[in-house]
């Protein structure tokens, strides 16, 4: 807890009680005072008499009442004098002392225990003990997002998020770094996996759209339980990472729609050598020109169909045949056959894989 909070709500309050007023810790030292010069000074009696007590006590003729955790309160109060005006002084001052401590856990305490949660500096035991102080519902589905903001300019893409999502108390917005924030999202039982998306999506548009900072999006999958967070993250990374390696044209990866893509990525790189050397004669993949490579993938997204693809090529059925032929001829691989288009299809990504792990 911050002692300058503390003491901004003194020195306002020193105006409307015209006595020396202040807050003592568990250790029953001034850490807030309307008279500074007794910041630091130590009550020597105060703090085992007005730390177990939830009732008004007087102690070196001062007027304590405790204020924090029900339990263990760590904070009191304090007014000079032992007179009743000194008595309802320092429990209107509790109330508004502990009622911005309050909100201050909430605000930042919160966040810092979801950050805690999803980057894994927290043992799983200690996650429910601090949920329940913190008096957080750990069985709520929410859903991890990895916003990674790529273009620097004036506008802080965190602020802006936080403006978006500014429910505090169920949606966490939380900066990593310079470039990636995560916004841990509570997620009711009627949301679709559709509907993760459009907020991904009005997410990106906002940012790049109205405030010129372009960024990408990594959705991890949903979970039900707190300690779960921290997988829902590391997803959100994956998808960001698997993303930049076979589709960099998206802006927005889900982790649950990756497919196989996310299987190659886990591949040590040897076997990928491997597979490419077995599937391919030697060199013949990289002999594959920029244009053939098109009509490839042209060939794969209209589902093998020769008819569609030429058509959407703007080529002759019998061009794109005559394509089709140069490429089984280089690679003995027939792409209008399912399983040699299979084949194809994860050798080009595997290959991409390799290519991306060789610039890094």
């Amino acid at each position: 807890m911050s002692n300058r909070l503390f003491q901004g709500v003194i020195h306002q309050m020193s105006d409307a009680i015209d006595r020396t007023i202040g807050v003592i810790d568990e250790s029953s030292v001034i850490i807030a005072s309307s008279d500074l010069s007794r910041v630091g000074e130590v009550f020597d009696e105060a703090a085992m008499e007005a730390m177990t007590t939830d009732e008004v006590c007087v102690v070196s003729n001062c007027t304590f009442k405790a204020f924090g955790s029900r339990l263990r309160p760590s904070y009191a109060a304090f007014v000079s004098g032992g007179d009743p005006d000194a008595r309802r002084y320092v429990r209107i001052l509790s109330v508004a002392l502990s009622n911005i401590k309050q909100y201050y856990d909430e605000k930042y305490d919160r966040g810092n225990f979801i950050k805690n949660v999803i980057l894994d500096n927290i043992l799983p035991g200690d996650i429910y003990l601090k949920s329940h102080e913190l008096h957080f519902d750990g069985d709520v589905s929410r859903v991890c997002m990895l916003i990674k903001v790529s273009d620097k300019n004036d506008v802080s893409a965190f602020e802006v998020l936080q403006n978006l999502f500014p429910d505090k108390n169920k949606d966490f917005v939380i900066n990593i770094n310079e470039t990636d924030i995560v916004l841990v999202k509570e997620i009711r039982e009627s949301i679709e996996e559709k509907d993760i998306d459009k907020l991904a999506r009005s997410i990106v548009d906002t940012l790049t759209g109205e405030f010129y900072a372009h960024c990408s999006v990594g959705i991890g999958t949903v979970v039900s339980n707190i300690k779960d967070l921290a997988r829902s993250f590391k997803e959100a990374q994956t998808a960001l990472e698997v993303g930049m390696v076979f589709d960099t044209a998206r802006d927005i990866v889900s982790y649950n729609n990756l497919g196989i893509a996310r299987l190659i990525y886990q591949l040590p790189t040897t076997l990928c050598d491997m597979f490419l050397k077995e599937v391919f004669k030697r060199g013949s993949i990289d002999s594959l020109d920029h244009e053939t490579l098109f009509t490839i993938q042209r060939f794969f997204e209209n589902n093998l169909n020769v008819s569609e693809t030429s058509r959407k090529l703007f080529v002759h059925r019998n061009t794109l045949v005559y394509r089709l032929e140069k490429i089984k001829k280089l690679t003995g691989l027939d792409l209008r056959e399912f399983e040699d288009a299979i084949v194809f299809k994860v050798a080009l990504m595997v290959k991409r894989y390799l290519t991306n792990n060789s610039i890094k």
